[in-house]
């Protein structure tokens, strides 16, 4: 099967591949890319960092046809930032091909978007309230529109964007396609999406299992509450890493940030309310800096995707197993290493037990001695 799609999709296609050097596709690849060149609706999930963004671009971008000046793919996702990333996808993708395509992200200006719109980009990425207020200005015509993406679909389908994405859906033709993608799917979120789908609907399920897993180890550091910010000050301080820092709401966020920065750490912060250039400033800086501390709440790192990220800490401990594998799926990605490490406090040690007994990972108590974090055996 690996080659066979490839050798289906258009020849520039199976040039970018080349140039990706990728040895195979992914299982998500592998599963979903066929159902979604055959035009069929698809729910598909799969763990983080296994190539979802792929699995439906490429079928997409091999269903454009070129000579059609409108929008004929349009992408939605929840945040600025994984509209960017998909965006980026997509430009090194259709490279050679002559497709167009634009991005439409909330917080930027309109006036310069709806001049984008002019020059009939024929695929789309967008925030859903920001797509939705250029379809009301008439800037945006849905009506050759083929295939509609819903990347993080889970987010998408909760109540803040759900009436949005019906409105948005609403301007579509009956028979175009409808392709949902997500890292964790429950029933309900199944459910809402088959209201929209057709009857020969295809789901996609990727297991654990199924991901090549990176030796990823899963640690954890004992201290007192009021503790917690000297110990993540001392483990950047000491250790060099590219990490992810995850806190649960935005007020800690700030208050954390603030003290942090007065002892001199470098880091950035990502939450719903940083600006765009501030956020976009955070990632670029991780993504080329060797090393560095992104710090964020969970909504804002959803579908973010930083190559060679060394660590992941928790800061404040996950509330639930998914939360956990969620977060600590963004190290050890595609086969690499990675640590994850937990501050917690000792009566937070059982919770945390818990959820390692439920995902089935292996826990190893550590220390930071001597500026290095050392297992207790």
């Amino acid at each position: 099967m690996t080659q066979n799609f490839l050798q289906e999709l258009k020849p520039f296609i199976q040039d970018n591949w080349k140039k990706a050097t990728f040895e195979a596709p992914t299982a998500i690849q592998v599963k979903a890319i066929p159902p979604i060149l055959e035009g069929k609706d698809v729910i598909a999930e799969s763990p983080t960092g296994t190539g979802k963004t792929l699995a439906y671009v490429l079928p997409l971008l091999n269903r454009i046809d070129q000579n059609k000046k409108s929008a004929q793919v349009v992408i939605l996702a929840p945040s600025r930032e994984l509209v960017m990333q998909i965006f980026d996808e997509i430009k090194k993708w259709s490279e050679g091909s002559g497709l167009t395509s634009a991005s439409f992200i909330g917080g930027a200006n309109i006036k310069r978007q709806v001049e984008k719109l002019k020059k009939s980009p024929q695929i789309i990425v967008g925030t859903p309230g920001r797509l939705q207020e250029l379809i009301k200005m008439k800037k945006l015509k849905m009506h050759a529109v083929q295939a509609l993406v819903l990347d993080e679909g889970d987010q998408l389908l909760a109540a803040e964007h759900k009436n949005t994405l019906k409105e948005i859906i609403k301007t579509t033709l009956n028979e175009r396609q409808i392709v949902l993608f997500s890292a964790t799917l429950n029933e309900s979120t199944e459910s809402k999406a088959r209201d929209f789908m057709k009857s020969n609907l295809e789901i996609v399920k990727i297991g654990l299992d199924e991901v090549p897993v990176g030796k990823v180890d899963h640690t954890y550091v004992v201290c007192e509450q009021r503790e917690k910010l000297s110990m993540l000050e001392r483990l950047v301080k000491n250790i060099p890493m590219k990490a992810l820092g995850f806190v649960k709401d935005i007020g800690n966020l700030d208050v954390l940030a603030e003290k942090l920065e007065f002892k001199g750490v470098d880091l950035h912060l990502l939450h719903s309310d940083t600006s765009k250039e501030k956020r976009e400033a955070a990632l670029k800086s991780l993504r080329t800096d060797k090393q560095g501390l992104l710090l964020s709440t969970d909504v804002a790192a959803r579908g973010l995707d930083i190559a060679g990220l060394t660590h992941v800490i928790h800061y404040d401990l996950s509330l639930s197993s998914d939360q956990y594998v969620h977060r600590s799926g963004r190290t050890g990605r595609q086969g690499n290493e990675g640590t994850v490490i937990s501050i917690v406090t000792e009566r937070e040690v059982r919770e945390l037990k818990k959820i390692a007994k439920e995902i089935n990972i292996t826990l190893k108590k550590a220390q930071l001695y001597r500026g290095e974090l050392v297992i207790e055996e």
